[in-house]
Parts: structure tokens; C-alpha cells; sequence
């Protein structure tokens, strides 16, 4: 297994880590990017997540792959090399193996220690499929090192960790992944939008894994910044906003109190807020007008019987 992770981009990747947060703490409006919802614990966190009855997108994304998976792989086409971003765990790609037939899997995720862990034990599984291993922010700029085979590439982005973006965001990430498909594709899974009652349920679920997973950035942030945030001092906050079609997540402080790190602080005052993440979601119109900005000319769509999700060719 070859990798690039962490240790490879060493402090310049912590710096500017560091720089990222400590701006975002100390915006008006507070906020630390989703990305470092994803240490070790988040990621396992998540996992965890993913298993909730509530949780209806990684099942139903699971379920059309399932379904249609003749008709995805013969617009996919067998061979040559999947790319699978926000790799986490690697059972989705992991079910495409059998029908995609890759002759190289190249697994990309923010968390390398994470990631290295969860596609060793791949290897064993399948010793024909040759495996790479990245650790990598692609939220910013996505750009493959030179081993990674440019032969039929095709993206895997599921579980609609496109949401996580806005919209001119979600179109430079798109924009990027079709220069470097050179040829190929990218599949990727997409949430749509429905009634709040589920979207709720899915984000403020009764076993409070996601508020775990919310409240665990906070644990994020004083690894990489130094500082002293408390989990206990704030409260997983979840709001649906119609003008944007999005699930917004928040941290709300419980009571007046400050963070403090190394070269400064910041005061927050109780009921206050600190945004985690924004989760969008799509209709089949939207999300094909932003992959034909990106540069696609052309879509196959997969649906469930509810419309709660798509899953997405295009190239």
C-alpha cells in the first residue's frame, strides 16, 4: 500500500490548520470547518451515525447502489481506477468492488490514521485490486500526486458530502474533480429535500450519536489549536433553513465563558452560537444545473421510491 498522509505535509498542514480555525473562532459569527468533525473519534463517531434507523441517508443510498448496481456499472464501465473521497471506513467502496472491477483503489480522506486503518484491512480481501492511501484536505484544493494511475479514473463522492459545501464551493470541488476524471467520471450520492420532521430525526437523533459527533470538534480544535473549549459548556444545536435548503449544525454555548490558546481568546456568551456544519439538499434540478456548470455534459440518475436520495454518474 502506498500512502501519503499526514506525516508527509507535516507542519505546514498544521499551521495552516491552525490559522483556519483560530480565523473562524474569531469571526463575528463563529465557526470551525466540518472537516474537523473527522479526527479518529469523529470518524468512528460517525460510523456509528451511519447505523441509526434515523439516519436515512447512508441506508438509502446503500439501497439504490444495491438496486441498480448492473445498470451503474454499465454506465461506469469495469476496470481502471475508483478514487473514493471522504474515504472514512471504505464499505461503500468496498460494494462497488465486485461489479466495478477497479484494478486500483485510491482511498482519500482528511483523517489518514483513520483511513490507514480502515483499508489494511482491505488488502487482505482483495490482493488483485492495487491500494493507495491519502491522507488529504481536498475541501480547499484537490489535487492527485503523480502515482495515482490517470487510466479510466472515476470518482466516488457518496453519502452527499457534497451538502457540506456552498453552492460556489460545491462547484470549484465539482470543477476540479471533472479535470482530473481525464476521461473518467464521478459518481456520487446526493440528499434531497423533504419534509423536516425526517431531516430532524436524522440530525437530533434520540441516541444523541450526533450531538457526540457535533460536540467531539470542540475535543478537534484543542488538539490542533491548543486550546481550552469544554464540551460540556455547550449544546448540539440543529436548524432547518427553506431559504437555503440546508440543515445548518451549531455548538450554543450553555453559559458566558471564554476559550483561551495560545496568542488569544474569545469571549461567548450563553445561547451563542458556533457553526459546525451546513448539510445541503438538492432537487434532481439543481444538482444536475451544478454538474453542467461544472463542466458534465451528461447524467445517468438513480432514485429511491420516496425521493429521499440520488445516486449520480456524470461526465
Amino acid at each position: 500500500m502506498q500512502s501519503l498522509n499526514n506525516k508527509d505535509v507535516g507542519a505546514t498542514s498544521h499551521q495552516s490548520f491552525v490559522t483556519e480555525i483560530e480565523t473562524g473562532l474569531l469571526a463575528t459569527s463563529a465557526s470551525i470547518s466540518p472537516k474537523f468533525l473527522y479526527d479518529p473519534l469523529g470518524s468512528n463517531l460517525f460510523a456509528a451515525i451511519t447505523l441509526l434507523p434515523e439516519y436515512y441517508p447512508t441506508k438509502t443510498e446503500k439501497d439504490i447502489l444495491f438496486e441498480n448496481i448492473d445498470q451503474i456499472a454499465s454506465a461506469v464501465g469495469v476496470g481502471g481506477t475508483l478514487i473514493d473521497l471522504g474515504a472514512g471506513n471504505c464499505l461503500k467502496a468496498e460494494s462497488l468492488f465486485n461489479a466495478l472491477k477497479p484494478s486500483d483503489y485510491v482511498a482519500i480522506d482528511f483523517s489518514a490514521e483513520f483511513l490507514q486503518d480502515s483499508l489494511s484491512n482491505l488488502e487482505g480481501k482483495y490482493p488483485h485490486i492495487r491500494m493507495q492511501c491519502i491522507g488529504m484536505d481536498f475541501s480547499t484544493q484537490l489535487i492527485l500526486p503523480s502515482f495515482v494511475a490517470e487510466i479510466q479514473r472515476t470518482f466516488f463522492y457518496p453519502g452527499s458530502s457534497i451538502g457540506n459545501f456552498i453552492a460556489s464551493e460545491a462547484l470549484k470541488l465539482l470543477s476540479q474533480i471533472k479535470t482530473q476524471a481525464v476521461g473518467g467520471g464521478l459518481l456520487m450520492g446526493v440528499d434531497l429535500m423533504k419534509e423536516d420532521s425526517v431531516l430532524m430525526a436524522a440530525y437530533d437523533d434520540p441516541l444523541k450519536l450526533t450531538a457526540a459527533f457535533n460536540l467531539n470538534i470542540l475535543r478537534s480544535v484543542n488538539a490542533h489549536l491548543g486550546s481550552n473549549f469544554k464540551v460540556e459548556q455547550f449544546q448540539h444545536t440543529v436548524k432547518i433553513n427553506h431559504a437555503f435548503n440546508r440543515v445548518e449544525l451549531y455548538l450554543e454555548a450553555l453559559e458566558d465563558l471564554t476559550v483561551s490558546w495560545p496568542g488569544n481568546s474569545r469571549k461567548f456568551k450563553r445561547g451563542e452560537l458556533i457553526h459546525t456544519e451546513y448539510s445541503h439538499k438538492y432537487t434532481i434540478a439543481s444538482v444536475q444545473e451544478l454538474l453542467k456548470n461544472a463542466g458534465f455534459a451528461s447524467t445517468h440518475i438513480w432514485t429511491d421510491p420516496k425521493d429521499y436520495f440520488a445516486v449520480i454518474y456524470a461526465q
